[in-house]
C-alpha cells in the first residue's frame, strides 16, 4: 500500500477574521490540493457561520483554541492592522505558520519581531502581497530589466478609490487601528515598484485632511527615489485618495521610458496600453512578451526622419506603435488566481522549506518600512 507523500499531506487552515474578504480569500486557498479549512475563531458574523457550514469547519470561541488546535497548520489573519502583531505572535508561539493580510504590522519594530520569531521556529510569517504573482508584473519586470524601451525614467501610481463602504466610524479612518492610508493600503504598491526597481527611499510625502470631517485623512501622496548616481536616479509618485463614489473607483499607473511609455489600469493591473517607437527586433520582442496583443501602427518612420534623438542619444526606429494587452481579462477572476498562486507557493514551502518563493517574509517588512517612512515624513510636513 502506497504511503502519502509529504507533498500530499493535508494542510489545515485556521482563520482569524472571517469577514467578506476572508471568505473570498479562503475560497481560493481551498482550491489548493490537500488543504482543509479546520476552524474559524472569534467571529459570529454571517460570513463566518456560512463558511463554517459550507466547509465543515469548527467555530471556536477564542483565538487560543484555534492556535492550539492540532489540526491547524496555517493561521490566516484577515483582521484590521492593529491586531496583526498580537494575533500573529500568538500563532507563531503556538508553532503555527502565519499568512497575514497587509500590512504585516503597525510598525517595523513589531514586524521585525514577528519575522525573528518565525525564523527561530522555522515557520512562515508571510504578508499577502499577491501582486507579484500577476503575470503582468513579471512581464513589466522583464521589459524593464531587458531595457526593451530603453532606460526606465519615471513612474506614477494614482488610486482614485471609493469610500462609500467606509462610514466615518469605520476603523479604516482610525490611525490607531489602520496606521493610515500609506500603511493600510500603500504597501501593495511600494512592494510592486520595489520588485521592479529595487528598494527605494522616500523623498517627499504629504497628507490631506477632509475639511468637513472629524480629522479624517483621505488623501496621501509620496515620492520615492530608486537607483543611484551610477544606475540613474528614478522618481515614482504614489497618490491614494479615498474620496470617490464607488462607481468612479479606478486606478492607473504609468511607467515612462526613453522610447515609450506604459499605462496599466486597475489596482491589480490587468489592462495595458504601450506606446513607443521601435525597430523590428524590439517589436518582435514586445509581441513575444505580450502574446495575443493588439498591435496598432501609428506611423511609419524612415528616410529623412532617421535617426531619432532623445536624451542626447541617437537611435533608429521603423515604426511608432501602440500595443494593447489584457483587455479581455476579468479583474476579479485574476485577483482570485493570484490568491490561489500565493497560497500554493507558501504551502509548497511548508512541504519543502528550501524552495524558492515569489513572496517571502522580507517583502512584508520592507514594504511596511517604506510606508512608515512616507507616513512619518508626511506627518512632519503636515504638522
Amino acid at each position: 500500500m502506497e504511503t502519502t507523500s509529504a507533498k500530499e499531506r493535508e494542510i489545515g487552515i485556521g482563520v482569524i477574521g472571517m469577514g467578506g474578504f476572508g471568505l473570498f480569500a479562503v475560497q481560493q486557498f481551498l482550491q489548493t490540493p490537500h488543504t482543509k479549512l479546520v476552524a474559524i475563531a472569534g467571529s459570529k458574523r454571517e460570513e463566518a457561520v456560512r463558511t463554517a457550514k459550507r466547509f465543515g469547519a469548527e467555530q471556536l470561541g477564542s483565538l487560543e483554541e484555534l492556535v492550539s488546535h492540532p489540526g491547524v497548520d496555517v493561521v490566516y489573519i484577515a483582521t484590521p492592522p492593529f491586531l496583526h502583531y498580537e494575533q500573529a505572535m500568538l500563532a507563531l508561539n503556538a508553532g503555527k505558520h502565519v499568512i497575514c493580510e497587509k500590512p504585516l504590522a503597525m510598525n517595523p519594530e513589531q514586524g521585525q519581531e514577528m519575522l525573528d520569531t518565525a525564523r527561530q521556529k522555522g515557520l512562515l510569517m508571510v504578508t499577502n502581497l499577491m501582486q507579484r504573482y500577476n503575470p503582468m508584473f513579471a512581464r513589466i519586470k522583464h521589459l524593464i530589466d531587458k531595457k526593451l524601451l530603453g532606460d526606465f525614467l519615471h513612474g506614477y501610481f494614482e488610486n482614485y478609490a471609493g469610500d462609500e463602504g467606509l462610514s466615518p466610524e469605520h476603523w479604516f479612518w482610525d490611525r490607531e487601528k489602520s496606521g493610515g492610508i500609506f500603511i493600510e493600503h500603500g504597501v501593495h504598491f511600494f512592494d510592486m515598484f520595489a520588485g521592479w526597481l529595487g528598494q527605494g527611499t522616500v523623498k517627499a510625502a504629504q497628507i490631506v485632511k477632509r475639511p468637513d470631517s472629524q480629522d479624517i485623512e483621505d488623501q496621501v501622496q509620496a515620492t520615492v527615489e530608486y537607483g543611484d548616481d551610477e544606475t540613474g536616479r528614478k522618481l515614482v509618485n504614489f497618490y491614494h485618495g479615498f474620496t470617490q463614489t464607488g462607481r468612479m473607483d479606478r486606478q492607473e499607473m504609468r511607467l515612462l521610458f526613453e522610447r515609450g511609455d506604459i499605462t496599466l489600469q486597475e489596482w491589480v493591473p490587468t489592462r495595458m496600453v504601450l506606446r513607443c517607437v521601435a525597430d523590428e527586433e524590439t517589436t518582435r520582442a514586445l509581441l513575444d512578451l505580450f502574446p495575443g496583443a493588439q498591435l496598432n501602427v501609428t506611423a511609419n518612420i524612415g528616410g529623412k526622419d532617421q535617426p531619432l534623438r532623445g536624451r542626447h542619444k541617437e537611435f533608429n526606429a521603423y515604426q511608432q506603435i501602440e500595443i494593447k494587452f489584457g483587455f479581455e481579462i476579468e479583474k476579479q477572476h485574476l485577483y482570485s488566481e493570484l490568491l490561489r498562486l500565493m497560497f500554493r507557493d507558501q504551502v509548497n514551502a511548508i512541504h519543502y522549506p528550501e524552495m524558492h518563493r515569489i513572496i517571502r517574509e522580507e517583502n512584508g517588512l520592507d514594504s511596511l518600512q517604506t510606508a512608515v517612512d512616507a507616513d512619518q515624513m508626511a506627518r512632519q510636513s503636515f504638522e
